[in-house]
């Protein structure tokens, strides 16, 4: 029962986590970065992975598309791959989650489903490594720019999108390291339950046979020349 719990926990994390870690995807505001007048702010810059934009104070938006994944910087292509293959395995993760949790009915045995669980766990686990890794290289980007006196352009601080990519890819982490102990937990239960059942059955059924079987045997009389 308490495998059972903990397998629904951390099927809700995984997911949870995935739905962020997907969000972070077409998210807006990966770096930001503001122009202040002396009353209000005059314009707001944000980029993510796909274009860079600019906010003026009547809330007018122009964009502008990255113009060819080739001319990209090194970093953005990283981070791009790193996003859509932590969403993908995602994706793959909560179907194997799904399969090898026990409150389900699929996946056979439950040495089997214990097997599927811990991949699942791996598969997230990986997941949430590749959305750490691109949130960080991409944040890394932004404070080294940011801290750099030599870099004369356009200065960013580090957007939402980051945050919340944080935030998934520990939820996935997690719950897969919980899904990884199901396994264990499997095989110890299943040994205990071995051990105590087969000493059970052999020393119940020797008290049976024991108590059951009635002493037949004649007394025996000796006499008197039998000693001599």
């Amino acid at each position: 029962m308490a495998s059972t719990s903990a397998e629904i926990i951390a099927f809700v994390l995984t997911i949870s986590g995935w739905v962020l870690v997907s969000s972070t995807l077409p998210t807006d505001y990966w770096k930001v970065s503001t122009i202040d007048g002396t009353v209000i702010t005059t314009a707001t810059f944000w980029a993510n992975l796909w274009k860079t934009c600019v906010t003026d104070s009547t809330g007018v938006s122009n964009c502008k598309d990255f113009p060819s994944m080739l001319a990209l910087d090194g970093y953005i292509q990283a981070c791009r791959g790193l996003m859509i293959s932590a969403v993908c395995l995602g994706f793959f993760g909560a179907i194997f989650g799904l399969v090898g949790m026990k409150c389900t009915k699929v996946g056979g045995s439950d040495q089997t489903k214990a097997k599927i669980a811990c991949l699942a766990g791996l598969i997230f686990i990986l997941s949430g490594l590749c959305s750490m890794t691109s949130c960080s290289l991409y944040a890394n980007r932004i404070t080294s720019e940011f801290f750099d006196p030599s870099f004369v352009a356009q200065k960013y601080e580090l957007g939402a999108a980051l945050f919340i990519g944080w935030a998934g890819a520990s939820l996935c982490i997690i719950g897969g390291i919980i899904f990884c102990f199901s396994i264990a937990e499997n095989s110890n239960s299943a040994r205990r339950g071995y051990a105590y059942n087969g000493a059970t059955s052999v020393m119940s059924s020797r008290t049976k046979v024991h108590n059951s079987v009635p002493d037949k045997t004649p007394p025996k009389h000796f006499d008197k020349n039998a000693y001599v």
